[in-house]
Formats: C-alpha cells, sequence, structure tokens
C-alpha cells in the first residue's frame, strides 16, 4: 500500500518528456538524446514487441528476448550512468547528478543467440524535480527511488572528497618543490660565491707570491 502511495506521488511530480515509437532489429541499438537538468529524476518506460511471421504482428516475447538499456552523459566524456538489462516491458530509474546531454540506447537481444527479428519499440521519458523526493519525510520503509537518489548522493559526496584530497596532495607536493627549488638556488649562489671568492684569493696570493719572488 505505502509502495502505491510513493508511486502515485511520484508520477505527480513527473511531467512526460518525450514520446518514442520506433523499430529495430536483434542487436541494433537505437539512440536518442535529451537534455536534463541538475536534479532530476528521469523514468525511461519501455515496451519492446517482436514480428511473428505466424501471426503477421508483433507480440510480447517473454522467454527469449532481453533488452539492454544504457545511458550515458555525453558532457562528462560519455559516463555511463544506468547499464541495465530487462524484460521487454519495463522501466528503468536515475538521477541526473548535473546538468547537461545524456545519451539513451535501447538494444534488443536474444537469448538464443542464432535468431534475428524485427521489433517495434514504444518508449515513453518522464522527468521531474527530484529534491520534493530528497528532502520529504520518510520512515522505515523507505521507497527504491529516494533510496537511489540518496545513494547518487553519497556517490557524489565520496567522489567531492577525493577530488579534495587530490588537491590538498597537489599543494603540498607544489610547496615541497619550491621549497626544493628555493633551497637549490640559494645553493648555488653561496657556491658561485665561495668559488669567486676562491679565484680573487687565488689571484691575489699569487700576485704576492710573485712580487716576493721579485717576478713582476
Amino acid at each position: 500500500m505505502l509502495g502505491n502511495i510513493w508511486t502515485l506521488l511520484i508520477l505527480s511530480l513527473l511531467s512526460v518528456a518525450n514520446a518514442l515509437h520506433f523499430y529495430v532489429s536483434t542487436d541494433e541499438t537505437k539512440c536518442f538524446y535529451e537534455e536534463l537538468p541538475k536534479d532530476t529524476i528521469a523514468v525511461g518506460k519501455f515496451a519492446v514487441y517482436e514480428f511473428d511471421e505466424n501471426v503477421n504482428d508483433y507480440v510480447e516475447n517473454k522467454n527469449n528476448l532481453k533488452i539492454e538499456i544504457t545511458v550515458d552523459e555525453t558532457f562528462d566524456n560519455n559516463h555511463r550512468v544506468v547499464s541495465q538489462r530487462n524484460s521487454p516491458v519495463g522501466q528503468f530509474t536515475f538521477t541526473s547528478l548535473d546538468s547537461g546531454e545524456h545519451k539513451f540506447c535501447i538494444t534488443p537481444k536474444h537469448t538464443n543467440w542464432s535468431k534475428k527479428a524485427k521489433h517495434r519499440v514504444f518508449f515513453d521519458l518522464i522527468v521531474g524535480d527530484a529534491k520534493p523526493l530528497v528532502d520529504s519525510k520518510r520512515d522505515s520503509d523507505v521507497s527504491f527511488l529516494t533510496l537511489k537518489t540518496n545513494e547518487l548522493i553519497m556517490k557524489l559526496n565520496n567522489i567531492k572528497r577525493e577530488q579534495s584530497l587530490l588537491r590538498l596532495k597537489e599543494a603540498t607536493f607544489r610547496d615541497t618543490s619550491e621549497s626544493v627549488n628555493s633551497s637549490t638556488t640559494k645553493w648555488t649562489i653561496i657556491q658561485l660565491i665561495v668559488l669567486v671568492g676562491t679565484g680573487l684569493w687565488q689571484l691575489s696570493y699569487l700576485k704576492n707570491f710573485f712580487v716576493k719572488q721579485k717576478v713582476v
């Protein structure tokens, strides 16, 4: 009952962003692109049907057909945020951590690798603001969507902490390098002064020596 309430709440906060209807062959990948704002929940609903020559129509194949779903952030070197293998009819959910273009790809695959067929695909992308769900009150029975959002936020915070640690190490290394370079410069100057002083002393000594020997 609680899960149904959460589903209704989520759907009330979402709006349809894109609805597609296309045809692909087995193992053929079809991709499309969608701009998503930061902190956006995206729910992809799909239904894939296979052409059956016996009935001359597209029917659901629950036994041998699997659907591979991937979502990549094109603005972040195609960083993959979703990679799933589902039944022909289903849905997936994720939260965008940054604003930018996302690439959605769908690939029908047969468990029987030798079989090839034509497929008709229906795909709906529903998006909505994730903040109301994240900030809402939760009880012991946390919904899957809210839990998934929190996991993504934790991963983002871990990445930020790692970046801060790397910046700290880089600053320490830079300070050490500058200190070593400064010390090297000082020692070089001191060595030059010693060498020049030694040379001048040797010249003075030789001059006095030649004067005493009445060479000069």
